[in-house]
């Protein structure tokens, strides 16, 4: 199956008077357009509320299909041609997770006539700049009409130039918007966050935001995961999946054991479908970055190794994906979506403080075992053991306010030393493997050369390592005491 046509969209939404008057920019003026574009969404708006939008657009004539997934500071715009039956089967394919059976409805027609100037710095083109005046359609009535000014980069280089030229339309009347997108603003839909509960809030309380804003975060990362042009995707998947353990984990006396260490069980599932995958991407960026400095001969050797990594790669993206399209993993989703909305609890008066600390004390007692120079093993024991803290720390943070966030800081630094002793370790015996398979002169050099400077990044991360637990153990007194 053919891939959709991906691009990524920088852009500056504003909003203006109905009297607005484009700046003198330099640039050249845009060809005016009428563009009729059909929205679609679930009932409940399963879309809206993952931040994705799916548009059948018509222009003279001709019919594309607009899938639009959410990302930091940009959006993954991704098209295909097709009729108005419905959405082409390279789109549909990534929105499964979402949808999960359910039917699409024409959520908002909107007919926009755009006029404009694509702006240029120093003569070259950086963003089209558009003054959009949009009626909201239904039938052949107007329900509503709005105006809307956009700035969108034409390239990643492109995208520097949008605060100078946001700047600049202000100075001429236009104002901030509100972030959302022009389907969002016909259907009425705001994006907001589960409303985080004050301190004194029931502990489950908490428990309950802290499900629903992962449930969400999963759900916004599963077409972008599904789709795999940026690994970034996968990794904040299977973050928002071990967070969902966690907080599980860590709330259990909170909850109804059955249900759950049943939930448990299941995403575990999930990560061990995800890891492998994530795990790959990691060590792929690694070597790519090493291989740099390396001399061409060993380079070249070293590109094999990376080769064979991508091979790995594709065979356990399959296998990730298979799981992900099974009605394991869409009860999975189901399962988590009522615990977002209401978890099983039992009787229970304990704090989530007490909880923190709890998970705090195990991590102590795991670090003071500790022999002078631990095994890798044992290293990596106490890196699971400092995520349960934190994470139990970040759910307690809510209730227990500011030492506890300076606890989450100090963890976060904590992770990212045991984090770098266990890729180097992890690193390492990848190469080694790797070499297996392909034993020729210049890779044993290239393996020799990398695998040294893994064993210095590990050395590093040992010497670091009594400063960063000395640090986040004072956090821990105060904090938990």
């Amino acid at each position: 199956m053919a891939r959709p046509r991906a691009t990524r969209e920088r852009e500056l939404k504003l909003a203006i008077p109905a009297n607005f008057s484009l700046p003198e920019l330099p640039g050249e003026p845009l060809e005016p357009r009428t563009l009729t574009s059909t929205y679609f969404d679930t009932p409940d708006r399963a879309l809206a509320r993952a931040g994705v939008t799916l548009r059948r657009r018509v222009e003279n004539r001709k019919g594309l299909w607009q899938l639009k997934l959410p990302g930091k500071g940009e959006r993954l715009e991704l098209e295909s041609p097709g009729g108005p039956a419905g959405p082409p089967a390279d789109l549909a394919d990534i929105l499964v997770g979402i949808l999960r059976g359910r039917g699409l409805e024409n959520a908002a027609v909107l007919r926009t006539r755009r006029t404009g100037i694509r702006a240029k710095v120093d003569g070259r083109a950086v963003a089209d700049v558009t003054v959009d005046r949009v009626a909201v359609l239904d039938g052949r009535r107007v329900r509503e009409s709005f105006v809307e000014l956009e700035a969108e980069a034409l390239d990643g280089d492109g995208a520097g130039a949008l605060p100078e030229l946001g700047r600049a339309l202000e100075e001429a009347g236009a104002s901030p918007g509100d972030g959302r997108s022009k389907a969002f603003r016909a259907m009425g839909f705001f994006p907001l966050e589960p409303a985080l509960p004050t301190r004194a809030a029931p502990a489950l309380e908490h428990v309950r935001v802290a499900l629903a804003r992962q449930v969400a975060e999963l759900l916004a990362h599963d077409p972008g995961t599904r789709f795999g042009e940026d690994v970034e995707e996968l990794h904040q998947l299977r973050v928002a999946t071990r967070r969902l353990r966690a907080i599980l984990r860590a709330a259990r006396d909170l909850l109804e054991p059955p249900w759950s260490e049943a939930l448990r069980a299941e995403l575990s599932w999930l990560a061990s479908a995800l890891g492998p995958v994530r795990d790959l991407d990691v060590l792929i960026e690694r070597f790519k970055g090493e291989i740099v400095g390396l001399e061409p001969s060993e380079r070249r050797a070293a590109a094999r190794f990376i080769a064979l990594l991508d091979e790995d790669r594709d065979a356990v993206r399959a296998a990730m994906l298979e799981a992900m399209s099974s009605p394991r993993y869409f009860q999975l989703l189901d399962r988590l979506e009522a615990a977002a909305v209401a978890p099983r609890a039992r009787e229970s008066d304990i704090s989530l403080r007490e909880i923190a600390g709890a998970e705090y004390r195990k991590l102590r007692t795991a670090v003071r075992a500790l022999p002078p120079d631990p095994p890798d093993d044992d290293l990596h024991a106490v890196r699971i053991h400092g995520k349960r803290a934190r994470y139990a720390a970040e759910l307690a943070e809510g209730a227990v306010g500011k030492p506890a966030r300076r606890f989450v800081q100090d963890a976060k630094r904590f992770q990212d030393v045991v984090g770098e002793h266990q890729d180097a370790v992890i690193a390492e015996e990848r190469i080694r493997e790797l070499l297996g398979r392909t034993g020729s002169p210049q890779a044993h050099l290239a393996a020799g050369r990398l695998i040294e400077r893994e064993r210095v990044r590990r050395l590093e991360a040992r010497e670091a390592f009594p400063a960063a637990w000395d640090t986040l153990e004072k956090s821990g007194k105060k904090a938990w005491a």
